[in-house]
Formats: structure tokens, C-alpha cells, sequence
């Protein structure tokens, strides 16, 4: 009976100690809370070789994290739902409030890092806004999908698995926002979506911060520009951001567009122009008349990359505009709405644009 009884009191002494090493092995997995928007990688369609006609933003995000089961080895995953839209229905009061969830969710001390499901048509707007906003180190990335979880080659289970492994990294700590997409990882400053359909869509002009492959990360470069800790922008002290648009330019281009936003209340219009954001001669006098009525003149360039020089294409000086150095439009507008909170000084929006 003696030995039965050690036995028995063995038995639970192993039992006790491999739940405290499982308890102990879950508590050193950082938490992560995946927060979701909607999207592609929250789309489905009504066949399995329907990579770009589908329906987006139908899946619960629970049920997106719960289709990667993976992601319990490597983080410990919560789910929030905020949004359930496609991303080009994103505006700046939706932009607001999750900037203020994922400030909120940052300051707790059980969270380690934050993932965000997102469309992918505006990714690269809003990572550039988490980007500018949020005043904490803890990793923040953004993560979507060029096809529905129900399609063949359907690339979001890989990418929320790679987005949750960066959110959890200490490696990724203080890099700003990150955009993760098919195995590489972006800042959220230089990303851009360059293709319609094809996974590889998400460009850098300077090439990805680093990579995902087979379960590890791999930085090689780091961010240049002042982000998140280092900006004068905290997104717990905005409530609404002005109105910014943007005028795509192209041959035969009318004034009708810059009066219309004008006229709608627009406090800075992006003159999206062709080349080095090159003005057509019958609309320098348009935004001579623009600017006279105190909105922002800021050009931008259509071509999708490279520099705008400030007195290059038009003598920006003498008629009070604005350049964007390499950001394109619908950045420049992100960063332009911004700077309007802080200044209506050209001269010192000038600065902004150059120095983020």
C-alpha cells in the first residue's frame, strides 16, 4: 500500500509540475491583440478559384484567428472587432477611432503588440496615420490579404501568422507601424499598393525594412523619418482632423475639381500633378486663386515616386505653395490634415512635409 501511495503521489508531483511549465511556457508568449477592420482578409467567395470577385469584410475576426490555429504556439491571441467595412470606406472618423482603441490598448501592461486586419486599397494610408499618431514603442502592425480566406492560394492565413510573430517581437519594437504582406515586412511611411490583384502588390521605393521566413524575422534597414514617440502629433488629443483633398491631374485638366473642394470647405488641396507635380498652365492661375483664399497649395506627383523639388517645376516661393518631398497624394493628405492641427504656416507645413 506504501508503494501504491508513492506511486499515486508521484504521479500527481509530475502532473502538478508539467502544468506549472505549460503555465509557465504560456506566460512567456507575448499577447497580442488582433483588432479587425474588414477587408479581403475578412472576405469570402462563392468559389474556391474566385481570387478577385468575392465579397469582403463578412468573416468575424474570431473566426479569421481561429482558422490559424498556429498562431496559439507562437502568441497568445485575442481577437476585437471595430470595423467590418472594405478599406476604401475608411474616413478620418473611422481613422480616428481606431487610432484611439489601438492608444488605448497600448498602455495596458498585458499587451505586447497590436495587429490590425485591414482592406488592402487604403493600408498604406491608415499605417502611415498609426504611424504619425500612436506614442508607444510596442509593435503595431498592419496585416491584410489580395485574396479571400475561401480562395485557392488564399494568402491571409500566412500573412495574420507572419503579422501576429512581428507584433510579438521585441525585434520590431520602436520601428514605427508596420505593414506585413507576403513575407516581407514595410515601414508604414514608405508602403504602397502597386497592383490591383497580384499578392506581391505592396512596394517600398527603398525596398522592405525586412522579411518573414519560416518562423523568423529579419530586419534590414530601419526607418529614417520621425515616427510614433518622435512626432508632435498624439492621436489622444485628436477629435477631428481637417479637410484635406486631392485634384488627380491629366491633359485637358479643368479647374472644376479645385473649385468644387473649395467650395465644400477644403483647408489644403493636393494638386496631384504629372511628373515633378508639374501645373498645367491653365491652372497656375487657379491655384493662385486657391491659395488667395487662405486653403493650402501642396503639389504632389502622380508617377507614384521620386522627389518634388520646391522651386523646381513652379516658383513655389513667389506663390506661396507647398511640395511633398516623396510622399504620394493620398499620404501627403494623411500627413498635410495633420500638420493643419498643429499650423497654417506654409512655411512651417513646408517643414512638416520635409521632415516626416
Amino acid at each position: 500500500m506504501q508503494q501504491t501511495h508513492f506511486k499515486k503521489t508521484g504521479a500527481v508531483l509530475i502532473l502538478s509540475l508539467a502544468c506549472a511549465f505549460a503555465a509557465q511556457a504560456q506566460d512567456k508568449k507575448p499577447n497580442v491583440v488582433v483588432i479587425g477592420t474588414g477587408g479581403t482578409i475578412a472576405g469570402a467567395g462563392a468559389s474556391s478559384v474566385n481570387t478577385a470577385a468575392y465579397q469582403s469584410a463578412v468573416v468575424p475576426v474570431d473566426k479569421i484567428i481561429a482558422a490559424v490555429p498556429e498562431i496559439s504556439k507562437i502568441a497568445n491571441v485575442r481577437g476585437e472587432q471595430i470595423f467590418q467595412i472594405g478599406s476604401e470606406s475608411f474616413n478620418n472618423e473611422r481613422l480616428i477611432k481606431l487610432g484611439k482603441r489601438v492608444s488605448e490598448l497600448l498602455k495596458q501592461g498585458d499587451v505586447d503588440g497590436i495587429v490590425i486586419t485591414h482592406g488592402t486599397d487604403t493600408i498604406e494610408e491608415t499605417a502611415y496615420f498609426l504611424n504619425l499618431v500612436l506614442k508607444s514603442e510596442k509593435p503595431v502592425v498592419v496585416v491584410g490579404s489580395m485574396r479571400p480566406g475561401t480562395a485557392l492560394g488564399a494568402d491571409g492565413a500566412l500573412n495574420l501568422y507572419d503579422a501576429v510573430l512581428v507584433a510579438g517581437s521585441k525585434e520590431a519594437a520602436g520601428k514605427g507601424t508596420l505593414v506585413v504582406m507576403n513575407d516581407e515586412i514595410h515601414s508604414g511611411r514608405d508602403v504602397t499598393k502597386s497592383n490591383t490583384f497580384k499578392v506581391e502588390t505592396f512596394r517600398s521605393p527603398y525596398g522592405p525594412l525586412g522579411y518573414v521566413v519560416e518562423n523568423k524575422l529579419s530586419f534590414y534597414r530601419l526607418p529614417a523619418r520621425p515616427h510614433t514617440t518622435q512626432t508632435e502629433f498624439d492621436i489622444d488629443q485628436i477629435s477631428s482632423l481637417p479637410r484635406v483633398d486631392i485634384v488627380y491631374n491629366y491633359g485637358n485638366v479643368s479647374r472644376t475639381a479645385y473649385d468644387a473642394f473649395v467650395a465644400a470647405g477644403a483647408k489644403a488641396i493636393i494638386h496631384d500633378g504629372t511628373g515633378n507635380g508639374s501645373v498645367a498652365e491653365q491652372i497656375v492661375p487657379v491655384l493662385q486663386e486657391v491659395r488667395s483664399k487662405g486653403v493650402q497649395v501642396i503639389r504632389a506627383s502622380r508617377t507614384g515616386s521620386g522627389v518634388v523639388i520646391r522651386n523646381g517645376e513652379q516658383p513655389d516661393d513667389k506663390f506661396d505653395w507647398v511640395v511633398t518631398d516623396d510622399q504620394n497624394a493620398q499620404k501627403a493628405r494623411i500627413l498635410a490634415e495633420l500638420a493643419l492641427t498643429r499650423t497654417n504656416d506654409p512655411k512651417e507645413l513646408q517643414k512638416i512635409m520635409w521632415k516626416y
